[in-house]
């Protein structure tokens, strides 16, 4: 079993997430470099966090015509698991492996700190090993991670449990105060309609040790390391 961690210019939570793989998790991974057009036969891919070009247009615009993407696509549409945090969930959204858009702030300002995120769906290969209604403590970072999406397609989201992940107060409670971002039903994090792409704002790689301030993070990783090693297997 092996995991890819894409590196476009501008990423900057690729290490971090090869650190918690690797080090943290004792998984193998390597860094597939944006130009590629293969992904070395990994059996999970990961799209981090950053600034993928700069994000001189939409966040993940650019990114969306790399090389790389179209092998992701093609992974992705056949079934493989591919994880897309922050940058990388903008970059699903604009690529069309998941619906609707992440957008600016609702204060139009950077974001940096814990928050708490509540599980939706427990029964996917990103959320197996949380509980439904668990309430995890995972720091963000982003300037634009609003999610957006129009009324059916929020309504076929919830229809289909895809909304994996939603902000909440430490009670588990969906308030106005606990949404960071403005983001539409509190949402924090969403899966295709067959369950192996999740994107999430919410940073899990840096919440995998207690000397980060929380160690809540080890569940979605961990959760995605059994999956991949069942795909694998």
């Amino acid at each position: 079993m092996k995991f890819g961690v894409v590196v476009f210019p501008g990423s900057n939570c690729d290490a971090d997430t090869y650190y918690a793989l690797r080090d943290v998790l004792g998984q193998p991974v390597e860094y597939i470099w944006h130009q590629e057009d293969h992904l070395h036969g990994v059996d999970c891919v990961i799209l981090p966090g950053g600034f993928s070009y700069g994000d001189y247009l939409r966040c993940g615009a650019i990114a969306r015509f790399s090389p790389v993407m179209r092998a992701v696509e093609a992974f992705a549409l056949e079934g493989g698991l591919v994880l897309g945090i922050c940058n990388g969930f903008q970059i699903l959204c604009e690529a069309h492996l998941l619906p609707g858009a992440l957008v600016r702030n609702e204060g139009l300002r950077f974001v940096c700190k814990h928050v708490w995120i509540r599980v939706e769906n427990a029964t996917t290969p990103f959320t197996h090993l949380c509980r439904a209604g668990e309430v995890l403590r995972i720091p963000i970072a982003h300037g634009e991670g609003r999610y957006v999406c129009d009324r059916e397609t929020l309504q076929e989201l919830q229809a289909n449990g895809q909304i994996l992940f939603r902000y909440c107060d430490g009670t588990g409670a969906l308030t106005r105060e606990s949404n960071p971002n403005g983001s539409v039903a509190n949402i924090a994090g969403i899966a295709n309609e067959r369950f192996n792409v999740l994107g999430m704002m919410p940073h899990p790689e840096r919440a995998c040790e207690a000397i980060l301030g929380s160690e809540d993070g080890l569940k979605i990783l961990q959760s995605l390391v059994h999956s991949a090693l069942a795909v694998a297997r």
